[in-house]
C-alpha cells in the first residue's frame, strides 16, 4: 500500500521591502504588537496535517531570529534567492531531501498574515484527490482597465471581466511536479511570479478555489491597519 501523501508549507520571505519603502523587511513590520510572519505562521504551526515549513529566508537575514517561531521545530530555514521562484525553488530542493515528490506543497506569501483557516480547509480538501492542484484567488468584481502601451497613464481598452480572478496564496502542488516546472521555466529565463504560472507553462490547468478578499498581501503602509481589521474580525485579534 503507497504511504498517504503529507503536506507542507514554503514561504519565500527573502525580500529586502525595497517596494514598500520600509528599512525592515515587510514580513518583520508591526502587526498589532508582532511581526507580520508571526501572524502568517500562526495557522500553518498549528495545523496538525502540516509536517514541516520551510521559510525561505535572505541568506542576511538579521530579524528573524527574534520572531516567535525562530527556534520551532515545524520551520525550517534555508537560505532566498534574489527572486521569490529562486527562493521558492530553494526551498523545494531541500524539501526533495526530506519528503516524497508524491508531497503535496502549499506556497505561501510571507507577507499574507491574514489567510482563514476555512480558507486553508478548503483548498486542502478540494485539492488533495486532484490530479494538478490549484491556489485561492477570488473572482475579478471591478470593471478592469488596460493601459496603452505607448502611454502607459491612458486606457487602451476595457478588459471583459467576466473570467479573471485574482490569484491568491497558498497555492498547492506535488513537490516534485512543481519542483520541475519551476526549473523548466528558469531554463527558459522565465521569472514566474507565481507557481502556477509555472505549472500552466508545463501544460497544466490548476483549479481556482474562491477565497476571501481578506487573504491581503501586506505591500504598503496602509495595508497594516486593514489586515489588524481584518485579523480581529477572523477573531484571531482582540477588538
Amino acid at each position: 500500500m503507497s504511504q498517504e501523501p503529507r503536506f507542507w508549507v514554503v514561504l519565500p520571505a527573502a525580500g529586502v521591502g525595497r517596494r514598500m519603502g520600509s528599512r525592515v523587511p515587510k514580513q518583520y513590520l508591526d502587526l498589532a504588537g508582532r511581526a507580520v510572519i508571526d501572524h502568517t505562521l500562526d495557522l500553518f504551526v498549528a495545523d496538525a496535517r502540516i509536517a514541516g515549513i520551510a521559510l525561505a529566508l535572505d541568506p542576511s537575514d538579521r530579524y528573524w531570529e527574534a520572531t516567535e517561531y525562530a527556534l520551532h521545530p515545524k520551520v525550517r530555514r534555508v537560505d532566498g534567492g534574489a527572486e521569490r521562484c529562486l527562493s521558492v525553488l530553494n526551498a523545494l530542493e531541500w524539501l526533495l531531501g526530506t519528503a516524497s515528490s508524491h508531497d503535496w506543497v502549499l506556497v505561501h506569501d510571507a507577507a499574507r498574515p491574514c489567510l482563514r483557516v476555512t480558507d486553508l480547509n478548503r483548498l486542502i480538501d478540494v485539492l488533495r484527490e486532484d490530479a494538478v492542484g490549484g491556489l485561492l484567488g477570488i473572482p475579478v468584481r471591478d470593471t478592469m482597465k488596460r493601459a496603452r502601451a505607448d502611454a502607459p497613464d491612458q486606457v487602451g481598452e476595457t478588459v471583459d471581466r467576466a473570467a479573471l480572478w485574482h490569484a491568491f496564496t497558498p497555492q498547492m502542488f506535488r513537490l516534485g511536479h512543481l519542483h520541475a516546472a519551476l526549473r523548466a521555466a528558469l531554463a527558459r529565463a522565465e521569472l514566474v511570479t507565481d507557481d502556477a504560472s509555472a505549472i500552466e507553462q508545463a501544460g497544466h490547468a490548476p483549479r481556482l478555489i474562491e477565497g476571501h478578499a481578506d487573504n491581503i498581501k501586506i505591500t504598503r503602509a496602509e495595508d497594516l491597519p486593514l489586515a489588524r481589521f481584518y485579523l480581529q474580525q477572523q477573531g484571531r485579534l482582540a477588538e
